[in-house]
């Protein structure tokens, strides 16, 4: 699999990553994610991306791979969603996540610790920065890096505090493309692109998504109307929307989650093809252009 620099580290990625938050919302087995990590990372997989509030994410991981914790970069993020005594964003609490996700981890330390979703007000402030500050100089972290959208991430960004940026890029969600992925490639800053196939928005059909996470992309994609959905196979589209994101400028990993086992070699499969041809990226962003609201912000 294609590998690309991740910023200004140290690390060579590979452009498809795995993201963790189905296998723990969506209560996967234990035996399906070590079925599936270890068949990805023996195809290329080099990029494991989960969070504290991935319910037990974080702990799946660790009993899956924690054996070959040096055949891939494992990425986590603190502060979201906590659901411990501590409120979000307390210092103290995001120090205790650290230490708790190094725990269910299996490792003594990550490749990169991200504030997830926090404030830009919160950023300004300095402390929840200091806090994964302090956790690099103590060797619980090799980077430390942000999540999050819009003008949050954008101060992320600007404050040149961090060494990559996590943000919504796809073919339902491109505001980054002109707000934040620009200054993030002239920083330096590597960049993380989640959400890169739009949840598959377009394959729950007339009726919609069950799941209202869902909903925002689905109702811009029935508006984009994009060729592509309704001429391509499922897979097909899969593909082109992954590319599509891909294929933007900045853009270092896209990562991807999923339970089932036999689904990341098809991902993989897309990934292998490369970049879109620049025209079809271009008709992409000119319907983009036409259609979308200035409502139709980054998604958290």
């Amino acid at each position: 699999m294609e590998t690309r620099k991740f910023g200004s580290t140290d690390m060579n990625v590979s452009v498809l990553g795995f993201g963790g938050a189905e296998i723990g919302y969506e209560q996967a087995s234990g035996s399906d994610v070590e079925r599936l990590l270890n068949a990805a990372l023996d195809q290329g997989l080099n990029v494991i991306d989960t969070a504290e509030c991935y319910a037990d994410s974080e702990e799946k991981i660790g009993q899956a791979v924690a054996h070959r914790r040096n055949d891939f970069f494992l990425f986590t993020k603190c502060g979201h969603a906590s659901g411990f005594d501590l409120p979000d964003w307390n210092p103290k609490m995001l120090d205790q996540t650290i230490d708790r996700s190094l725990k269910r981890l299996q490792t003594e330390c990550v490749d990169l610790v991200q504030l997830h979703s926090c404030s830009a007000e919160l950023l300004k402030q300095g402390d929840v920065v200091d806090v994964l500050v302090r956790a690099r100089e103590a060797g619980k972290t090799r980077y430390i890096g942000y999540s999050g959208d819009r003008e949050n991430a954008l101060y992320a960004v600007q404050c040149g505090a961090f060494d990559s940026l996590q943000t919504s890029v796809n073919i339902a969600d491109q505001e980054c493309l002109h707000l934040t992925l620009p200054k993030a490639l002239a920083t330096g800053m590597a960049v993380i692109a989640k959400r890169p196939i739009a949840n598959a928005a377009w394959k729950t059909g007339e009726a919609g998504p069950a799941n209202g996470y869902v909903q925002p992309y689905w109702e811009r994609l029935r508006q984009l109307a994009y060729g592509f959905l309704s001429e391509s196979s499922l897979d097909e589209a899969v593909g082109i929307a992954l590319r599509f994101t891909l294929s933007q400028s900045g853009v270092n990993v896209a990562i991807v989650g999923t339970k089932n086992p036999s689904r990341w070699g098809v991902n993989s499969s897309f990934a292998s093809q490369g970049a879109l041809p620049s025209s079809q990226v271009e008709e992409i962003r000119r319907r983009w252009h036409e259609v979308a609201q200035p409502d139709w912000v980054g998604q958290t």
